[in-house]
């Protein structure tokens, strides 16, 4: 941004969905809607499908136009690093990572980073998802401008299970 064009997105802008390539759909749809959970809110035919947290028309798109049957990017390459999926409260992060446990599904990594607790995984097609939850705006670790300081700490995972027997 420049000092000649002063210009900010309006603050309640959001990312209204993601649209991933695939190179199976049928694949993709077991891990979104049967791993994570996602609703099927409509397909194209063999190709495509539109799936949604709750009633929205869609959070995530996934397609096989260009990718059916293709090989996963390169890790040195350009292009997403990967998809957050922010969960309501951490409770329900809990279960989420519970259920990825369950089903020995390979997480890469979790982390605490003051702002928000996050698990770390690939799709099928290797695309990177992040699961979350992010802390009260009051809790936020900030510097003593009031500037927000976030940064990366192991995530203490065994305390977030015990969220669910609360």
């Amino acid at each position: 941004m420049s000092e000649k064009d002063p210009y900010r997105i309006p603050a309640a802008t959001r990312i209204g969905h993601v649209h991933l390539k695939v190179s199976d759909l049928e694949r993709s749809l077991e891990f979104y809607c049967g791993m994570l959970g996602f609703e099927l809110i409509t397909t194209y035919g063999r190709e495509a499908a539109f799936i949604s947290a709750g009633d929205y028309h869609h959070h995530i798109g996934l397609n096989v136009w260009y990718s059916k049957d293709g090989s996963p990017p390169p890790a040195n390459s350009t292009g997403l690093f990967h998809t957050a999926i922010c969960y309501p409260e951490r409770k329900d992060l809990a279960i989420a990572y519970k259920r990825l446990l369950d089903r020995n599904y390979p997480v890469t990594g979790t982390a605490d980073h003051g702002v928000s607790e996050a698990i770390y995984l690939n799709d099928p097609d290797r695309n990177g998802v992040e699961l979350y939850w992010d802390r009260p705006r009051s809790h936020w670790p900030t510097d003593e401008k009031g500037g927000i300081t976030m940064y990366t700490h192991p995530l203490n995972t065994a305390e977030l299970l015990e969220e669910l027997s609360k």
